[in-house]
Order: structure tokens, then C-alpha cells, then sequence
């Protein structure tokens, strides 16, 4: 066991006196206790002979103690704020990051789908890579607790969609690669959700040239970039760079509203209208039938023999 006894009067520097370290004692195991009563007897001679050790070599004891390292993931390198977990046959993101993390590389691994909370908390991520996974689901609670990420990489996965809950907690996002994956598309809303991003890469998806191609041009800051979307879809316009289509081409995709007025009109326009079929089918089919008795009795009075026949 180790005691440290306090200073005594001696040893508190002074101007006058020198400072001596302070004293440890270091025991030896205590004898077994005997029982005594409802309490414990105090160990014999346990307290006084204790030899006595300097201070100092506890001192350097502490010293000699390793310093706690940040946390790094068995299967990755690590440098000061940089992780590094590239091209290790990961299915999933590494729980035991360091919170002090700046850069993390998970490239060419074998995620597929990021869950609920994927990542661990980290609060200074800034710069985030899943290049050259196989990624197939985000889902829409899988980066939070990343709200100072500025870079996101996702090119070359197999992304198909992407919902604008996802990217709801990455508000100091500012370049975005979403290139070579699996988008037709690109809602409106999943850009709305960034309001401070300023480069979108989409190069390299089977994009269907609709309404919706619009809204990504629209967030499409370089000209390089724009030059390198190509449709896919109709079939007429494969490999027809989007970049061809002008405004007005796109003057058919603004929504129209309509008023209740309408709705209204139609709810009695509706049922009018089949009404006035049945009766108006009812009436044409009464003078078909009625011109074909005519006929027929005209046809009759001249030949009086052949209807008797009949």
C-alpha cells in the first residue's frame, strides 16, 4: 500500500530555507485482521514500519506513464485529425473514431448502406470520402451529428435516389460529387437542403431529360460540369447533352394551379354530362328504330304478298 504523508513544516519553501520533496511511504502487505466485535482491529505495526521513499520517484513514475492517444480504428491509419481507412474490405463505417477527426477516407470498401447514425459523433468532420463503394441506401438519419461537413464525396456507387431529409444535417456543405452512380434524377428539394453548397458534380448518371433536369442545371455552377451531363432517357435523346436544351424548352414544366372554381365546375360539368349521354344515346337509338318501322310498313304497303309471307 502507499501512503503519502503531507509536508511538514520543514519542507514548505521559504525565502530563507531550501525546499525539500516531500516523503512517501511505502508499506509493506498488512497482516490479516482480526475481528473485534462488530468492527476491525487495527493491523499490528502495519503503520510504523514503513520505509520511506522520495518524492521524486513518483515524480518520475508519472513520467514514464504513456500518454492516452486519440482512438484509431484497428484496420485504418491514422495522423494527427486524418483517418484513413481506404481500401480496407470494410461493410460498414468504424465505430472507434476520434472525435477530434478533420478527414476520413472510407473509399473503395464494400458499404452498401448507410443506416441510422452510421457514424460515431464527430464534430470537427469537415471532409468525408466514400468513393468506389458499392453504396445502394442512405438513409435519412444517417449523417447526423456532421453539421461542420464541407466536402462529401459519393461518386461511383450505386446511388438510385436520394431523399432531401438525408442531407438536412450537413448545413455547411459546400461541394457535393454525386457523380458515376445511378441517378435519373435530381429533386428539387435535395439541393434546397443545402443552402451554403456552391460546386455539384453529377457527371456520368443515366439521367431522364424531363422537368427535373431543369432544377439540377439550375444548381450546376460550372460550365464543365454542365457540359458533361448527358440524357439517357427517352431513348430518342441518349447521350444528348442537357446542356442543348434551352429555356424554353422547359416552358411546359411550371405547375399550374387550379382554383376551387374549377374543382367545381367539374364536379357538376361531370355528372351533367354523363346524364345528357344516356338520354341523348336513348333518343338517337328511338329514331333508328322508329325510321326502320317506317321503312318497313312503306315497304309493306307496296307489297302487300311478301310481308304476309313474313
Amino acid at each position: 500500500m502507499l501512503l503519502i504523508n503531507p509536508l511538514s513544516a520543514a519542507s514548505v519553501p521559504d525565502l530563507g530555507t531550501s525546499w525539500t520533496w516531500p516523503r512517501v511511504q511505502l508499506c509493506p502487505a498488512l497482516l490479516p485482521i482480526q475481528p473485534l466485535g462488530y468492527g476491525l482491529s487495527v493491523p499490528r505495526g502495519a503503520a510504523m514500519d514503513c520505509c520511506r521513499v522520495p518524492g521524486l520517484v513518483l515524480a518520475l513514475l508519472l513520467l514514464l506513464c504513456p500518454p492516452l492517444t486519440p482512438a484509431c480504428p484497428a484496420a485504418c491509419r491514422c495522423s494527427p485529425g486524418e483517418v484513413d481507412c481506404s481500401e480496407r474490405g470494410l461493410r460498414e463505417v468504424p465505430w472507434s473514431l476520434s472525435t477530434n477527426t478533420s478527414t476520413l477516407w472510407l473509399g473503395y470498401n464494400f458499404i452498401t448502406v448507410l443506416g441510422p447514425r452510421s457514424f460515431p459523433p464527430l464534430p470537427g468532420l469537415r471532409l468525408l470520402s466514400l468513393v468506389h463503394n458499392r453504396l445502394e441506401l442512405i438513409h435519412s438519419r444517417a449523417l447526423l451529428g456532421l453539421g461542420v461537413l464541407q466536402e462529401l464525396d459519393l461518386s461511383h456507387n450505386h446511388l438510385t435516389v436520394l431523399t432531401p431529409e438525408t442531407f438536412l444535417p450537413l448545413s455547411s456543405l459546400a461541394t457535393l460529387n454525386l457523380g458515376s452512380n445511378r441517378l435519373g434524377e435530381l429533386e428539387p428539394e435535395v439541393l434546397g437542403a443545402l443552402p451554403q453548397l456552391q460546386a455539384l458534380l453529377l457527371q456520368d448518371n443515366p439521367w431522364v431529360c424531363s422537368c427535373t433536369a431543369q432544377c439540377a442545371l439550375q444548381h450546376c455552377f460550372s460550365l464543365s460540369e454542365k457540359s458533361l451531363l448527358l440524357c439517357k432517357v427517352p431513348e430518342q435523346l441518349n447521350k444528348y447533352p442537357i446542356m442543348a436544351f434551352g429555356d424554353e424548352s422547359f416552358r411546359q414544366c411550371q405547375d399550374i394551379s387550379l382554383s376551387p372554381e374549377y374543382y367545381i365546375s367539374f364536379f357538376i360539368i361531370g355528372p351533367f354530362s354523363f346524364i345528357a349521354s344516356i338520354f341523348f344515346c336513348t333518343f338517337l337509338g328511338s329514331l333508328v328504330v322508329f325510321y326502320h318501322s317506317l321503312r318497313r310498313e312503306s315497304h309493306c304497303w307496296r307489297r302487300p304478298r311478301i310481308c304476309r309471307v313474313h
